[in-house]
């Protein structure tokens, strides 16, 4: 392959990744901007599988980030899996044109798949053959390797070995570029930390309103109890009085009966003596 060539696919391969997590950090900005603070209201809000699917896409570029860019950053190879960057691409692009879009899981199943595999096979084939070009491997080698026959090589090799202890210039930037890109990977991970103690007291603040809820309306459930037995207290008294009344009413309709019974005896002897007289 042209020399040439190859320098300028991977410096697109670089720069594509690089202006890929720009256009997310973007994308994840104006969702943000629309939605509301409170994260009991942005479940229901149109934009909740928006964010979902972006945040479900950042989780997967620092995945990406911390597999890769150490070694982009010490010049041993480029970004690779270029199909990722195509994938993520069209997934931010569907999230940007469409109001309603599919579930994450649904959108995201080909990128998941696809990255998956080329960090799978990235750690596995190509990473052992990097560290052997990292600096400080060669020397690393030899000390974990058998001690050298004694002899009259046994001096030259222990001298060149010495010589290669010292670290040369070109050794010491290769490890002040790994340093940087551990340092870039540490911020990705402190960045992921403190998103998740942000949702962490978002989500206490939740649980502490529900707990007040739940006082206020326990309070309101007891005011409502003690009024429904003072109600059912009233209830009795006035069933009461009405039962009094009624009977004292029934004993008065007697009394007439009576008086008109005792009349009437006392009627009858002056009736007979009438009779009498008129015989």
């Amino acid at each position: 392959v042209c020399k040439r060539m190859d320098l300028v696919c991977q410096r697109m391969l670089n720069q594509g990744f690089l202006k890929v997590e720009r256009y997310h950090n973007l994308c994840q900005k104006q969702v943000k901007a629309q939605l509301p603070r409170r994260e009991s209201e942005r479940r229901n809000h149109s934009l909740a599988r928006h964010a979902d699917i972006l945040a479900a896409v950042e989780t997967r570029l620092s995945l990406l980030n911390m597999t890769f860019m150490k070694y982009v950053d010490s010049n041993l190879c480029c970004f690779i899996p270029g199909k990722v960057i195509d994938e993520i691409y069209r997934v931010l692009r569907y999230v940007n044109s469409t109001r309603a879009p599919q579930r994450a899981h649904e959108v995201l199943q080909e990128l998941r798949d696809i990255s998956s595999m080329a960090m799978e096979y990235f750690d596995e084939k190509i990473v052992p053959i990097l560290k052997r070009k990292m600096p400080g491997s060669d020397v690393s080698g030899r000390l974990i390797g058998t001690a050298p026959v004694p002899g009259p090589s046994a001096a030259l090799t222990t001298m060149q070995l010495f010589s290669k202890q010292s670290p040369s210039r070109q050794e010491v930037t290769k490890l002040q570029q790994q340093v940087k890109a551990n340092g870039t990977g540490l911020t990705a991970l402190k960045r992921e930390i403190s998103e998740l103690r942000v949702k962490v007291q978002e989500q206490q603040k939740q649980l502490q309103d529900q707990d007040q809820k739940l006082l206020e309306q326990t309070q309101i459930i007891g005011e409502q109890n003690a009024r429904l037995a003072e109600l059912e207290r009233k209830l009795r008294e006035v069933m009461e009085s009405t039962v009094g009344n009624s009977s004292g009413s029934g004993s008065n309709e007697q009394s007439p009966r009576k008086r008109r019974k005792a009349v009437d005896s006392t009627d009858c002897p002056r009736k007979s003596k009438r009779l009498r007289s008129r015989k």
